[in-house]
């Protein structure tokens, strides 16, 4: 008889883990496994999003800024050889990608916003502007 009430509640935990599409997002500055529903996860994304006054775009940009990116990139011949310019295009680039990081610490578990540049248009080549920048910034004495 016990066996059977322990398979139906387990039974009973699983269904209600599926249906509410659990998730196990990090943590901040620990090891911790948090799990917490998609729903929960998602609407301290938004909150975020709206009480830090972020506006939505009303459509993808970034063909426009692939296609300037690639003109700059041919009308400055001095930094950058014509033949290299290709190797500071993202050939796929896709919009930087927000997530978030659950502040375990914090009352309510907020979020620390961590974002995605590596597939933005313009990482390679803000990545080739940093570099040369510190060639002429002397290193700092501490």
């Amino acid at each position: 008889m016990q066996a059977k009430n322990e398979k139906k509640t387990t039974n009973q935990i699983k269904d209600e883990l599926i249906s509410n599409e659990p998730i196990i997002p990090k943590a901040d500055k620990r090891k911790s496994i948090i799990c917490m529903y998609k729903d929960e996860y998602n609407q301290k994304i938004m909150n975020f999003i709206s009480n830090n006054k972020f506006t939505v775009a009303n459509s993808d940009i970034t063909k426009n800024i692939q296609r300037d990116l690639r003109n700059t990139i041919d009308d400055c011949q001095q930094i950058i050889n014509k033949d290299n310019g290709w190797k500071y295009i993202n050939v796929y680039p896709t919009n930087p990608m927000l997530r978030g990081v659950i502040k375990i610490r914090t009352d309510n578990t907020p979020i620390r916003p961590v974002v995605n540049w590596k597939n933005a248009p313009t990482y390679k080549l803000t990545k080739l502007i940093s570099e040369n920048i510190k060639t002429y910034i002397p290193p700092q004495r501490i």
